[in-house]
């Protein structure tokens, strides 16, 4: 038996993806076969697809951080053929093969049971981005954030993190603030839950006061860089951020003031590394409190033959909310 699958290699020193037909043998090892129903893209994928960043750790490699589908085979007796399962992070589409591919075979120490409230497809419509959004907020509640403490900003808020965010947060009872570069944006962000949009080109980002005026009780950060060092100088009293992605930039440049004179705690979240047990937890949330109640407004589905189109799209800025392709169409 061969399928299809979308596969990352190494030429002439550039990574490059085009779709192949593999067999079983040819995938990674694991004790669990998938039949993949949905994978989603992330950041991360049309970074690794397009050869637009370092993300692929061995070549060549199927792409594709995220999974759902249902057991084929296991030798793991915690899973048995039939099951809805669902995989993201760990080493999926970096050093493993991954979920662009119509099986997928991974550790059985990666795979999560479909929770009960959610189907296949709205487990890949939350997938990665669903997953670091309510994993941030959880490790925000334990670093004492409330709704009463004061108002929540989400940066890179038309992203598929932010926009997941700012629904479960509002759901909460959070007054949340959406940061975003893109003006034609805002009535979306407003749907989505935002009690206030914030252009992004009305923060000084270069200021180089190390403090500001406190404006924040929390923050989630998917763009890092300067936004990064903005948000430390703009938090509350005891403020917490979660700090998540660097697509404005890798390096921080702050003082130690924010967090010796108002104790600004600085989280981060890595969502790939997450321990099961907390995983499981994590999309036990998903499925309850924390389920977008629109999760259709921020989500949009593609056909598997799609996915180099949808991944230009997307390292270029043309796409919002999440991406959910259909494997086996």
């Amino acid at each position: 038996m061969t399928f299809r699958a979308y596969r990352v290699f190494e030429e002439n020193g550039k990574s490059t993806a085009r779709f192949a037909e593999l067999a079983l043998d040819d995938l990674d090892p694991g004790e669990v076969v998938i039949r993949a129903a949905y994978s989603s893209v992330n950041y991360k994928d049309a970074l690794a697809a397009t050869g637009a960043g370092k993300i692929i750790r061995r070549f060549p490699c199927v792409g594709g951080v995220d999974v759902a589908g249902v057991v084929e085979s296991s030798l793991d007796p915690r899973f048995a053929p039939g099951d809805s399962v669902i995989v993201t992070g760990y080493g999926m589409g970096v050093d493993h093969d991954g979920g662009f591919a119509e099986y997928a075979r991974v550790p059985a120490d990666w795979v999560v049971p479909l929770p009960d409230g959610l189907t296949l497809f709205e487990a890949m419509a939350l997938g990665t981005a669903g997953f670091t959004a309510a994993l941030a907020i959880h490790r925000l509640e334990q670093n004492e954030l409330a709704p009463d403490k004061g108002r929540v900003v989400v940066t890179g808020a038309t992203g598929g993190v932010g926009s997941l965010a700012i629904q479960m947060l509002a759901q909460l009872g959070y007054h949340v603030t959406a940061v975003t570069g893109k003006d034609s944006e805002h009535d979306y962000l407003a749907v989505l839950g935002a009690s206030e949009i914030l252009p992004r080109s009305a923060i000084d980002l270069a200021n180089p006061r190390p403090l500001e005026s406190a404006r924040w009780a929390g923050a989630l950060d998917a763009v890092g860089g300067q936004m990064l060092g903005w948000l430390a100088r703009t938090m509350q009293q005891n403020g917490v951020i979660a700090s998540f992605g660097n697509t404005g930039g890798a390096e921080l440049h702050t003082t130690v003031y924010p967090f010796i004179l108002r104790g600004v705690r600085l989280i981060g979240i890595d969502s790939a590394a997450t321990a099961m047990p907390l995983r499981r937890q994590i999309w036990r949330r998903l499925a309850g409190e924390l389920r977008p109640a629109r999760l259709d407004l921020v989500t949009r589905s593609f056909a598997f033959r799609e996915l180099p189109q949808v991944c230009e799209a997307m390292l270029h800025g043309k796409a919002h909310g999440r991406v959910v392709v259909n494997i086996r169409d």
